[in-house]
C-alpha cells in the first residue's frame, strides 16, 4: 500500500517541530477530502482513510460559492466544526474556504489554512482582512487570471501576512473533455518569478478522475510542493462535483503510480542536501 510521505527524511525532521506554513513548504504533500462537508460519517470515514495513507493535510468546504443558487451552498459553519472534529481525530491540518470579509473570524475559529476560492481571487477587500491574519493563506488563481495577476493578488495578502501558498487549478480553456486547462507551465512560472509554496489543484483542473494519476506524477516531477484532489467515500452520492470525486480504490491508485517518482525526487533533493560534516564546517 502506498502512502505519502515528505521527500527526505531531513524533511520529515525540521516539518516535526515547524508550524504548519513551514510545513508546507517543504516536501511533497497531498491535499484532499470532499468538495463538502455532508454529514459526521462522511468526513470521519474520509479523514480516517486519508491519514491511513500519510495524508496530513484534510480539506473540507463548509460554505460554497456555486454557480447556480439553487446549488448546494454547504453546511456552515457545523460543516466547519465537523471538520475540525475530524481533522483533530486524526492529527491532521485543515483547510476550508473563507468567502467574505465577515465570514474570516468565524472560518479562523476551526481552520489551520484558510482557502481563497478562484472566484474570490481579485477579491480585493477579503485579501486585504486576510493580510492581518497570523494563518496561512492558500491562495487559487482565478478562472482567467495571469500567472502576474495571480501574484498580484498575492501581494495583497503578503502585505502583512507572509504565509501565502499559491494553488494552480486551471484555467477556462476550449476543450471540451474536462472542466479547465491545467496550466502546468503556469505552475512552473509561479515556482520561477516566486518563492511562495505552489500545490496543483487537480480535481478542479481536471474535473474527472481517470487521468489524475498521471497529472500527480507529472506534479512531482515539476517539484511543486503539493497537489489538492477531491476524495468521497462514495462519488456517486456527493452532493457537489460528482464527477471529479475520487474513490478511495482509485486514490491509492494514484498514490502507486505517484510513487516512484516520490522516491526518484527523494534522491535528487538528498543529492542536493550538504553533507553534515560539510555543514558543521560552515557553521
Amino acid at each position: 500500500m502506498a502512502t505519502v510521505t515528505p521527500v527526505t527524511n531531513a524533511h520529515i525532521a525540521q516539518s516535526a517541530a515547524s508550524s504548519p506554513y513551514q510545513r508546507l513548504a517543504l516536501g511533497f504533500h497531498v491535499m484532499a477530502g470532499p468538495c463538502s462537508i455532508e454529514t459526521q460519517e462522511q468526513i470521519r470515514q474520509t479523514a480516517a482513510f486519508l491519514a491511513s495513507r500519510g495524508v496530513k493535510i484534510l480539506r473540507g468546504g463548509a460554505f460554497k460559492p456555486r454557480t447556480s443558487p439553487r446549488s448546494f451552498q454547504g453546511l456552515g459553519e457545523p460543516g466547519l466544526q465537523l471538520l475540525r472534529e475530524a481533522a483533530d481525530a486524526h492529527g491532521m491540518l485543515a483547510v476550508s474556504e473563507v468567502m467574505d470579509v465577515e465570514a474570516v473570524p468565524l472560518v479562523a475559529e476551526y481552520v489551520d489554512v484558510f482557502q481563497v476560492g478562484a472566484r474570490n481571487m481579485q477579491n480585493f477587500s477579503l485579501l486585504k482582512r486576510l493580510a492581518k491574519e497570523r494563518k496561512p493563506v492558500l491562495l487559487k488563481r482565478g478562472l482567467a487570471a495571469t500567472v502576474d495577476e495571480t501574484l498580484c493578488a498575492a501581494e495583497y495578502i503578503l502585505q502583512g501576512n507572509p504565509e501565502v501558498v499559491l494553488c494552480e487549478r486551471g484555467v477556462r480553456g476550449f476543450e471540451p473533455l474536462t472542466r479547465n486547462m491545467l496550466d502546468l507551465s503556469g505552475a512552473a512560472l509561479l515556482r520561477q518569478l516566486s518563492p511562495l509554496p505552489v500545490i496543483v489543484d487537480l480535481s478542479h483542473s481536471t474535473g474527472r478522475t481517470d487521468i489524475v494519476a498521471p497529472l500527480a506524477a507529472a506534479c512531482v516531477a515539476l517539484g511543486v510542493n503539493g497537489m489538492m484532489v477531491e476524495v468521497h467515500p462514495r462519488p456517486a452520492e456527493s452532493v457537489s462535483d460528482a464527477a471529479q470525486a475520487i474513490s478511495f480504490e482509485r486514490f491509492d491508485e494514484i498514490l502507486a503510480t505517484m510513487a516512484p517518482y516520490l522516491a526518484a525526487r527523494a534522491a535528487v533533493e538528498a543529492a542536493r542536501q550538504p553533507a553534515p560534516e560539510l555543514v558543521e564546517a560552515c557553521g
